[in-house]
């Protein structure tokens, strides 16, 4: 053998043991975790909740008006704007009743002339029924004819008649100048209730017509929730039924309602009926809000986890989760609707997981958390 052909023999013995070298196994290396105490956890659990069906509906006052126009008229004067707060009888709109007032005076006027002649009708009668007195004693002592007695006669009949003619005309023009006066009267709009005006639909110098929405005001008071509802509910809820209610603007949110009124007919397009729940008075109640009813039906299984236990990110939910040697590890979680103190799972975790509760913007990946329950 060559001299050459050794030094290849032991470079390739030299490259194969430090192959060797790299390949074989290394000792593994013990970490010890980091250890949290000072926390609380609790356990997922399963419960019996109520089934809740959401109705969403709008707040109304229980009584609102739309205060139309009786007459032609121009309007000269709105007194009023949206969200004002009016007095029962306060003058809101007016219109120009120069025509009015010009047959209220033309039927004034009819009055006292009929007025007058009640009074010569009367006076007429009076008189013939004076003579007529008079004719009878003549008659009963024989000393006129039948003839002329019978003539007084009829001249204290007609003048009877035309005493009831003329209180007759006194009536109607009596009628007629009321109506004159009642049609004056349309021309001044005025607020049926004390409320608020939540609609203006006129402005000075615009020409009324008859039955022209001007204003609408809503009553002032507690506010009424009016949703529909499946017919399906109908066993479900009842009159005076107490029922919990959210609107989302209110600082407090969740509210306690009570069902007024239930509508007996059904809308024929949906198959649904319309229910009345009245609310009790705050100051941030305002017509027009949006509001959802929660109508418990029938009980059913749900999984439920501590609220204090969620954690999130965005609008994303998790909860910080440990296994069976007290490791944490964040779970991603969806959720749905709160109950007291717990929240419902409908995805992610199973009955009996412990989880850890108040955890904050703690990193807990990996740590061992040591707590009581």
């Amino acid at each position: 053998m060559t001299r050459t052909y050794y030094l290849r023999t032991a470079a390739l013995l030299s490259v194969c043991a430090i192959t060797l070298a790299g390949c074989a196994p290394s000792k593994p290396i013990s970490r010890t975790s980091e250890v949290v105490r000072g926390l609380t956890v609790a356990q997922v659990r399963e419960a019996e909740i109520p089934d809740v069906v959401d109705a969403t509906g709008t707040l109304q006052a229980k009584e609102s008006a739309i205060l139309s126009s009786q007459m032609v008229g121009r309007v000269t004067s709105v007194a009023v704007h949206e969200g004002d707060s009016v007095h029962a009888g306060e003058l809101l709109v007016s219109l120009d009743a120069t025509e009015a007032h010009s047959e209220v005076a033309r039927a004034q006027a009819n009055v006292v002339s009929s007025q007058h002649e009640v009074e010569l009708a009367q006076t007429e009668a009076n008189l013939a029924n004076s003579t007529l007195a008079r004719y009878q004693i003549l008659r009963d002592r024989k000393s006129v004819s039948p003839q002329e007695f019978d003539e007084i006669q009829r001249k204290a009949q007609a003048a009877s008649a035309r005493t009831e003619s003329a209180q007759a005309q006194l009536a109607s023009v009596t009628a007629a100048s009321t109506g004159s006066r009642t049609i004056a009267d349309y021309a001044h709009i005025r607020a049926p209730f004390a409320g608020v005006v939540t609609v203006r639909r006129v402005d000075p110098g615009t020409l009324a017509t008859l039955g022209m929405p001007l204003l609408e005001v809503e009553k002032a008071g507690s506010l009424q929730l009016n949703v529909t509802v499946d017919e399906s509910l109908l066993q479900t809820i009842q009159k005076s039924m107490t029922i919990p209610v959210v609107v989302a603007d209110l600082p407090q949110p969740n509210i306690q309602g009570r069902i007024a009124e239930i509508d007996p007919a059904a809308d024929p397009a949906s198959r649904t009926f319309l229910v009345k729940i009245d609310l009790p008075i705050s100051a941030g109640l305002r017509s027009g809000m949006s509001g959802t009813a929660k109508i418990s039906t029938k009980d059913r299984s749900a999984l439920l986890i501590p609220a204090a236990a969620i954690v999130t990110h965005g609008s994303i939910h998790g909860a910080w989760v440990l296994d069976n040697a007290g490791l944490a590890s964040l779970r991603y979680v969806t959720l749905g609707a709160q109950h007291g103190d717990a929240v419902e799972v409908l995805s992610g975790m199973s009955t009996g997981e412990t989880v850890v509760l108040s955890p904050a913007d703690r990193e807990l990946g990996g740590r061992k958390i040591e707590a009581s329950r």
